[in-house]
């Protein structure tokens, strides 16, 4: 596996790639690896391209009193890990390389970036959005892959890839859950026991809403109240959001006739934990 430090050294991994005949399929991530990021590396090998996988921790999407500064980071770890599952190679910039000196520039996905995390973290997906352009422009891969458990951040993504007429095909990736249906995520580590065991009641919270929705319930208010009554009933929780919205606008719903997505955000402790299902009748 080879580990790319600089742009010009992802163009030459790529240029080789292309000229042996073979698709780049790229996974980018901000490492200390979990099961959820080695999912998204082994569909990218299964899908039969050339598997390369970004490390950048990016400032651009941690607002003023988030957690930029103690963000777990393990490259070594990361490096094992990607490596166990077939990945070809790492680019793994500095921030200097990323954002060199003089760099002004800002992408922004204007609608979608507004609701859900959009609120409580302003400029955020313009971060996202910032650092996911530059990324595509320099690996110009056929594939990317992201997973559901962020969403909003897929969304935006799409709707990027969509405007900007870029020629990459977004895989969109199933959410990878801990046997007690805790969503993997690399802030987990700052749970404690006690806090790790109460934040299951964000996934139980989902599933109600889920069978709610097979048993017939189509008020997307009932199915927020009946949520949110669940997930402040764990004394532990502090609740950001939760919401109802279109899985496609991500705009509040009055009824589930179309797929919708039921989103939340808890805090526990100084960890913030996201989650989400999508229903369809």
């Amino acid at each position: 596996m080879e580990i790319l430090r600089t742009v010009n050294e992802v163009r030459q991994w790529v240029q080789a790639q292309r000229v042996a005949g073979r698709a780049i399929h790229f996974v980018p991530t901000m490492g200390y690896f979990h099961e959820g990021h080695l999912s998204l590396m082994r569909r990218a090998k299964a899908d039969g391209g050339a598997v390369i996988v970004s490390i950048f921790v990016n400032p651009l999407q941690f607002g003023a009193n988030e957690d930029l500064d103690r963000y777990p980071r393990d490259f070594e770890r990361d490096r094992q890990m990607a490596e166990s599952v077939g990945v070809e190679a790492i680019f793994y910039p500095d921030m200097a390389e990323m954002y060199p000196s003089g760099y002004q520039t800002e992408v922004r996905v204007k609608e979608l970036s507004k609701p859900l995390c959009g609120k409580s973290r302003p400029g955020h997906f313009e971060g996202v959005a910032t650092v996911v352009l530059k990324l595509f422009n320099i690996v110009t891969p056929n594939r990317a892959y992201f997973g559901m458990k962020d969403y909003q951040q897929l969304r935006v993504i799409q709707q990027l890839v969509r405007d900007m007429n870029l020629p990459i095909e977004i895989v969109p990736c199933p959410i990878v859950r801990e046997p007690d249906g805790l969503a993997m995520s690399s802030r987990n580590v700052y749970l404690t026991p006690e806090e790790r065991r109460a934040a299951t009641v964000l996934y139980r919270s989902l599933q109600w809403a889920q069978a709610q929705v097979e048993s017939g319930e189509r008020d997307a208010q009932k199915l927020r109240a009946g949520v949110l009554e669940r997930i402040a009933a764990e004394p532990r929780a502090r609740i950001d959001y939760v919401e109802v919205v279109d899985a496609e606008t991500l705009l509040p719903v009055e009824r589930i006739e179309r797929p919708t997505l039921i989103a939340l955000a808890v805090f526990f402790g100084r960890a913030r934990l996201i989650d989400n299902c999508v229903v369809a009748i």
